[in-house]
């Protein structure tokens, strides 16, 4: 396999990029900032410094919605970016290895693709890997067996769940449920109990502190404005209640993996007794998510130590090991 590869995990609100080269994975925000429209300002982390305090000038923005490319252009100059720093300020041809979710359409399948080829990054390959499948080789699973692994990866925008077994897909599940719901839950109950409006920044950092908060007994300190004097505050947010605020969205994550359950193949199932549910991605450690996976299916939820580097882990290993190459495979009518 050649030495100058590249996987990339195209996640909504980070991208995660393993090089073959470095031997390491590169975690940086998916963000843009761009001026007057036209002008590159910053990228990555840099741009998400910007975000929610730049003036209306300054627009950043994901690129990528719901899992899926939403801004191409924007997406092809932050790869290209990301790339050019992964490489030292030259780009080398090189094979590149690209997680795709699963239940989405061929269109947006291919766009992916695209957005490689189009990117300026002189690649030689473009192989792409069902997601699920890298996120069980990430988390140490031998996906090409015959047993039967159910994943389920909780992202910023969606959660996707899959039942995985000889090294492809029987079942998955694609929904609109992630980190960006459960902050969008604590928002609203601030404002609503507190009179208080935050931002998103604010929420995304409240809702990651709440296991900890909640085994301390401390309340979380916010900072918002107040909706009556418009005046800028700190309040301090019991947390009992954005726990209890996220129940309705860890419900349809719940409800889902038991609608994949209810599917499985009694055999595949057998496995999945067996083995547990593999729970993963950015907001899979959110508040008691796990324990209520575990309490409505009865099953044992295992969770990676690294749980939202699991895909460009499973990447490295399609890239590294000759046993997993052909979990890697080109698009039709598009293999290079």
């Amino acid at each position: 396999m050649a030495s100058n590869s590249f996987g990339i995990d195209l996640g909504t609100s980070n991208i995660k990029i393993y090089s073959e080269e470095r031997k390491s994975i590169f975690v940086e925000r998916n963000m843009i900032a761009i001026e007057n429209k036209r002008n590159l300002l910053a990228y990555g982390d840099s741009a998400y410094a910007m975000y929610e305090k730049s003036p209306a000038n300054i627009v950043a923005s994901y690129p990528v919605v719901n899992g899926v490319i939403a801004d191409i252009q924007n997406m092809e100059t932050l790869v290209k970016y990301f790339i050019t720093d992964l490489s030292r300020g030259s780009i080398k041809p090189a094979d590149y290895y690209v997680a795709v979710p699963t239940d989405v359409t061929e269109v947006e399948k291919k766009a992916f693709f695209d957005l490689i080829a189009d990117a300026g990054v002189k690649a030689r390959k473009i192989m792409v890997v069902e997601k699920a499948v890298a996120d069980g080789l990430g988390m140490g699973v031998d996906v090409k067996n015959s047993q039967g692994i159910m994943v389920v990866n909780v992202g910023f925008a969606t959660t996707e769940i899959s039942l995985l077994s000889l090294g492809g897909i029987v079942l998955s599940k694609l929904i609109k449920v992630g980190g960006y719901k459960f902050g969008e839950s604590i928002r609203n109950i601030i404002r609503k109990e507190y009179g208080l409006f935050i931002g998103e920044k604010t929420a995304e950092k409240t809702m990651m502190q709440l296991n900890e908060l909640s085994a301390t007994g401390e309340p979380a300190l916010v900072f918002g404005r107040d909706i009556v004097s418009g005046l800028p505050i700190e309040r301090q947010i019991p947390t009992k209640l954005m726990d209890d605020c996220l129940l309705e969205n860890f419900a349809m994550i719940v409800d889902n993996v038991k609608v994949i359950l209810e599917r499985t193949p009694p055999e595949l199932g057998a496995d999945i007794r067996r083995q547990g549910i593999f729970l993963t991605g950015g907001a899979s450690q959110v508040s008691r998510l796990a324990q209520l996976i575990e309490r409505a299916t009865d099953l044992r939820v295992n969770i990676p130590d690294e749980p939202s580097t699991t895909v460009a882990l499973g990447l490295a290993k399609v890239i590294k090991d000759s046993k997993f190459n052909s979990l890697a495979y080109a698009i039709e009518g598009m293999g290079r």
